[in-house]
């Protein structure tokens, strides 16, 4: 089984991991372990010692050494005499802050209980442990729940909270924390900006507080809600990781904290900001999912974990198997376009073996620019020359599939909707707004603004074949305010509304396949993937900022869900020139299209195209497949390398590309890792290498003149005894 209860001692075991934790004599539950497989509760590292300024539950009465101020808590909360970073901060009607939460029961499950309008990971094959807290005081009761994924080594987290009492209001909750009473750690987490998400920003961590989160209504460009803790000397194959990833897509707090004895805290849930959420009698608030995982192996194998776990439990994918490879017509055409334009694009990508075009902004309303029509999804005719049924079905002839843009969560000033509806904008009344890309936010706490869009959109869907869904978000919400919601749960209703939308859609429409994108990579998050089985990974499309980006994204989300296309060069947002064959590799590490105007390219390029299609097609199963390593750091190295190996080993796909050019450099040594211990690899021309010698010495690639040079090298396992050195 993989959750024992023994004398209010609870065990979690996963396939490599084991988690355990204590409700004591005085009802309080206590964290004692997690880590690589064990067997017997470690209560010798409860140390009970007093400790100055470090106050006494009432009920330990002369036990001075009781404090929860100093032992490694499941759920701290507020009120507790504990002065670090709490999981929980209620407030009553009379203004009184905190709770006294003990230990009430324990239960084991089949599935998991759901949370209500929330994505989370699935209910099959999998266990939990739902322990039930109890403020007696305040008649609430708040529940943990447990969920083990035992064959990929993860464990997620969640917390509802039930309201037997009068009205309360939660001002913080933390779906999932972590005491370590010991342990030297660095600290990693995933910052950036717009066109350049997810760096990976790598830090010892010391006494204080670390803090990143987002308030801008979305996970964002410049925190992703994923965290990882590892020993000080780990490496991407050696050394204990600690992960946790929020399974939600808006504002959101991460915490790492070392207090005054040198012991961490690893925190994880809701942002503070605008946040008050009152909960009346009768009521339960569900907090979103946290996905845990830890590895004694080092990144890599962390990363194995989280890659695993999301494909196989999390994303919903209506369309599995082979992703079709698309065309998009935004770097293409931008707004300049009607239908013959996207038709002459889909006839030109048939000829290059490419299997969908989409329909960037601009076919809607009167949208000529990014300056209106936002709310009015409508079909703009007079601009296409044609309905929409008519250009999909001319597409859908040809032997292509076919998809479109929106950005239903958005509205413009100068549009039929918000003319007749204000008030459906999050703004504050009487005072001059933020603007930003010239558009609003629509208020999706309220369902009625939700029914509204869901209806136009499923007008567009009905009347024509839509095969395909770019789902766009370009601004952060500000001055929250809702006309009808209450303002503490407005920036919490809002996301439930927007997954209610998506809910919907899919179960309406269960073969449409949904790109997630917000301005690029502003909300990729494993929220929206539980929705949007890919998503645009970033709005810069130069291969090699994408190396860096791919790089940090890798080490907690699959290849298979980035969105990731060959655009032209000069590029468009850095100008930079890049080899085609440089660009098309890249591209590879993700779901493969491309964003130019190929109506333009000779026949040499469009072999090239069909070529780079060809090749995808050949390795795509092993891309999304596969285990992914990282075999160096695009960040500071001169090569951004990186490999592909099968679950069973026996095939291998070493991508690189030179980064950094410099006279007289004639090899770069890779060392690959992923390999069979002992084994034999056979490259596509024959020559055979030696695992072991390739994961200590390494691949050399010859360096040639020009810059940006790519390097594929596909390797499959040779079968059979050595003998005498030779196979």
């Amino acid at each position: 089984m993989s959750i024992v209860i023994h004398d209010q001692t609870f065990t979690l075991n996963t396939k490599n991991t084991t988690y355990m934790m204590q409700a004591d004599d005085l009802g309080y539950l206590l964290h004692l372990y997690y880590g690589p497989r064990a067997d017997l509760p470690p209560y010798y590292l409860l140390v009970k010692k007093d400790r100055g300024f470090s106050g006494n539950p009432y009920d330990a009465q002369n036990e001075r050494g009781y404090s929860l101020d100093v032992l490694p808590q499941e759920f701290p909360f507020d009120g507790s005499g504990d002065y670090r970073t709490s999981s929980l901060s209620l407030r009553t009607q009379e203004g009184v802050y905190g709770c006294d939460l003990r230990f009430q029961k324990a239960e084991v499950i089949k599935g998991k209980t759901p949370l209500r309008g929330l994505p989370a990971m699935s209910d099959q094959n999998v266990e939990s442990l739902e322990i039930t807290l109890e403020d007696s005081f305040l008649h609430v009761d708040v529940i943990l729940a447990y969920s083990v994924y035992e064959d990929v080594d993860i464990i997620t987290r969640s917390v509802r909270v039930i309201n037997h009492g009068e009205t309360i209001t939660i001002e913080n909750i933390k779906s999932a924390n972590l005491d370590f009473v010991s342990g030297d750690f660095d600290r990693i987490s995933f910052c950036g900006r717009h066109t350049m998400e997810r760096q990976p920003d790598r830090e010892h961590v010391s006494h204080g507080l670390y803090t990143i989160g987002s308030k801008r209504g979305t996970s964002s460009h410049q925190y992703n809600p994923a965290l990882i803790l590892c020993d000080q000397d780990a490496t991407e194959t050696t050394g204990s990781a600690y992960s946790m990833n929020f399974v939600y897509s808006g504002n959101f707090e991460a915490v790492i904290e070392e207090d005054q004895f040198g012991q961490k805290r690893m925190a994880m849930g809701l942002s503070k900001d605008y946040f008050s959420y009152p909960v009346e009698k009768g009521e339960t608030f569900y907090a979103p999912e946290v996905m845990m995982s830890y590895s004694a192996q080092g990144l890599s194998h962390l990363s194995h974990n989280l890659h695993l776990g999301m494909k196989k439990y999390l994303i919903r994918d209506p369309q599995p198997g082979l992703k079709p490879i698309l065309i998009n017509s935004w770097e293409a055409a931008y707004f300049d376009f009607n239908g013959e334009t996207i038709y002459q694009l889909a006839k030109a990508a048939k000829e290059c073996d490419i299997d969908m075009i989409v329909m960037d902004d601009g076919w809607f309303g009167h949208r000529e620019d990014d300056n209106s029509s936002l709310g009015d999804w409508y079909v703009n005719e007079n601009k296409l020359g044609e309905s929409l049924s008519s250009l999909s079905s001319r597409i859908h002839d040809l032997g292509l599939k076919f998809g479109i843009w929106f950005e239903p969560e958005c509205v413009n000033e100068d549009s039929d909707l918000y003319r007749a509806h204000p008030d459906y904008a999050i703004k504050v009344p009487n005072r001059k707004f933020v603007r930003a890309r010239n558009q609003l936010v629509l208020d999706f706490s309220r369902p009625e603004v939700v029914d509204a869009i869901f209806d136009q959109v499923c007008d567009i869907l009905d009347h024509a074949a839509i095969d395909y869904v770019k789902w766009d978000f370009n601004r952060s919400i500000s001055d929250v305010y809702s006309s009808v919601t209450n303002q503490g749960r407005v920036t919490y209703d809002y996301v439930l509304g927007l997954y209610r939308f998506l809910d919907r859609l899919l179960e309406r429409y269960p073969n449409l396949l949904i790109e997630g994108c917000s301005g690029g990579g502003g909300r990729f998050d494993a929220g929206m993937l539980h929705y949007t089985p890919q998503i645009w990974l970033s709005d810069n499309t130069d291969a090699i900022d994408r190396l860096a980006i791919q790089y940090g994204s890798s080490f907690i989300y699959p290849i298979s869900s980035f969105g990731s296309h060959v655009s032209a060069v000069p590029n468009h947002q850095t100008g930079r020139i890049t080899p085609m064959s440089t660009r098309a590799l890249v591209a590879m590490s993700g779901t493969f299209g491309y964003e130019l105007d190929i109506t333009t390219c000779s026949e040499e390029e469009k072999q090239t195209i069909r070529e780079q299609v060809s090749a995808f097609r050949k390795y795509q199963p092993l891309i999304h497949n596969g285990c992914y390593y990282r075999l160096s750091n695009p960040l500071h190295d001169e090569v951004g390398a990186y490999a592909f190996v099968s679950e069973d080993q026996k095939e291998a796909l070493i991508c690189a590309v030179r980064i950094i050019t410099h006279s007289a450099t004639y090899a770069h040594f890779i060392k690959i890792e992923g390999l069979e211990d002992n084994a034999r690899y056979q490259d596509d021309q024959g020559q055979i290498y030696d695992a072991n010698v390739l994961k200590t010495y390494g691949l050399p690639l010859i360096i040639d003149a020009g810059e940006y040079q790519a390097y594929t090298i596909h390797l499959t396992k040779v079968e059979g005894e050595k003998e005498n050195g030779k196979n």
